[in-house]
């Protein structure tokens, strides 16, 4: 076999292989002494047929399995011999072959980029803490009792008002067509829970029981189903009954129904969920403080083709987002040359950030084992009720899904092994500052070069991209 260097330039590499002739025949004379032990023909007892009819019978078959052999062991030698680490499949192109000639083909391939961490001890990041009052916790119990309030019915005569709750009939229409979903008879309806389509709750204010009232509300753009986004609808209503909240009452009874000790312990619990959820939400400010640091400090070049296949994830999704917005590529703030130079930008952020955080994964022994697998199937089984034992099959006889699987759950391994090296200070503030400041964050993520969450793929580790999520 020879094997010519053809192109190295940045991570592009490219080979001319030949296989002579000789050694293509002996592959060819190799396969056809196997087939014949085994091969039946007319004529023939098993095992006997000469290789000269084999050949002529076979031959043509053989040369295309001998061809794709020879190939793929070639380049694998190719790539041994030059210690290269592929980013994607090798492009292989046979330029001459044939029987009793040299194979000829070429190898064009991308290869992952060598580069040196940074010294992590020396990131400087900001975790901060949400101060959880006794008031804020006295809230959370009372918005949360609120869900188990009971209603009576109201006295003769009572004008609905927010906080009431209403049981009506209604049969909604778009142009005078009566639609899917739009008619139901004894739904009962809060008033100023938001439920329903901005708008219909709030004409439904000051009527009284047996009042049949015409409400008239646009269905909001976004709607979910498209039929009816953005269109006028008209809905006839009649108010079989209005009911009145009975007054709720926070103590230990309240808690007892819940299957709780007492009210403290239903408060230790409030108290207890929100600090998770203010530790999550912490964390993922934190975990972007990090990746925004990480990409500052880390300018090495990357595969082309992993820009170009992320850049393609990101983009269909942008073009699907605005066909539900009944919208194109026109419609965009900005030129289309100009937009997809930013997605782009977008993309070869989070390839770089995932060959980062991948290699040190690697460089650290780090790896998901087989009890966080089982609980990422676990929570996805459960948002499938009565579908659990399917989605535990589909992932373990997936390779791929489960891989995606275990991505995120690498990822945020790799991130807490940097956080730990890296000097973090503590800031505490108030719930309604961490909340803003979460806001913002998303608010300058969605509209900046950071806007990956909402245009793109889904990032991952086993293909080199990371995910500010």
């Amino acid at each position: 076999m020879q094997v010519s260097e053809t192109l190295s330039e940045g991570l592009k590499r490219g080979y001319k292989v030949v296989v002579e002739a000789a050694d293509m025949e002996a592959k060819v004379t190799d396969r056809l002494t196997e087939m014949a032990k085994e091969a039946q023909m007319p004529g023939f007892r098993p095992g006997k047929v000469p290789l000269t009819i084999l050949r002529r019978t076979y031959g043509r078959q053989l040369l295309g399995e001998v061809l794709e052999q020879a190939v793929n062991e070639a380049t694998t030698e190719t790539l041994e011999k030059n210690e290269l680490k592929p980013a994607m499949q090798p492009k292989i192109e046979v330029v001459s072959f044939d029987e009793g000639k040299d194979l000829e083909y070429t190898i064009e391939v991308e290869v992952m980029p060598e580069f040196e961490p940074m010294d992590f001890s020396t990131l400087s990041l900001e975790r901060v803490v949400a101060e959880i009052s006794d008031e804020e916790v006295d809230k959370q119990v009372e918005s949360f009792a609120q869900q188990f309030k009971e209603c009576e019915d109201a006295e003769e005569g009572h004008v609905a008002e927010n906080g009431d709750t209403v049981v009506i009939d209604f049969k909604g229409s778009v142009d005078g067509e009566l639609f899917d979903g739009g008619t139901a008879e004894g739904h009962s309806l809060e008033l100023g829970s938001n439920s329903f389509i901005p708008g219909f709750e709030e004409q439904l204010v000051g009527a009284k029981k047996g009042e049949e009232k015409t409400v008239t509300v646009n269905f909001p753009d976004e709607y979910q189903a498209e039929h009816l986004a953005g269109k006028a609808a008209e809905f006839a209503c009649t108010v079989n009954e209005v009911k009145t909240a009975l007054p709720v009452v926070i103590d230990d009874a309240m808690a007892e129904k819940l299957g709780l000790e007492n009210l403290a312990a239903l408060k230790d619990a409030m108290r207890e969920q929100s600090s998770k959820e203010f530790s999550d939400i912490s964390r993922t400010k934190m975990k972007r403080q990090l990746l925004d640091a990480l990409a500052d400090n880390h300018d090495f070049e990357v595969p082309e083709g992993l820009v170009e296949g992320e850049f393609e994830q990101i983009w269909n999704q942008v073009e699907e987002d605005l066909k539900k917005q009944e919208k194109t590529i026109a419609d965009l703030d900005k030129p289309e040359d100009e937009a997809r130079a930013e997605y782009r930008g977008i993309a070869e952020r989070r390839v770089r950030l995932g060959l980062l955080l991948s290699e040190v994964g690697n460089r650290n022994n780090l790896a998901v084992n087989q009890d966080e697998v089982n609980r990422a199937m676990a929570e996805q089984a459960q948002r499938f009720p009565g579908q659990e034992q399917q989605i535990f099959e589909f992932y373990q006889s997936n390779p791929e899904m489960r891989a995606q699987l275990e991505a995120p759950i690498m990822e945020d391994k790799v991130v807490d092994f940097i956080v730990e090296m890296a000097q973090v200070s503590e800031s505490k503030v108030s719930i309604e500052e961490l909340m803003a400041s979460l806001q913002e964050d998303d608010d300058d993520e969605a509209g900046a070069n950071d806007a990956d969450a909402d245009a793109g793929a889904e990032a991952g580790m086993d293909s080199g991209k990371a995910d500010d999520k």
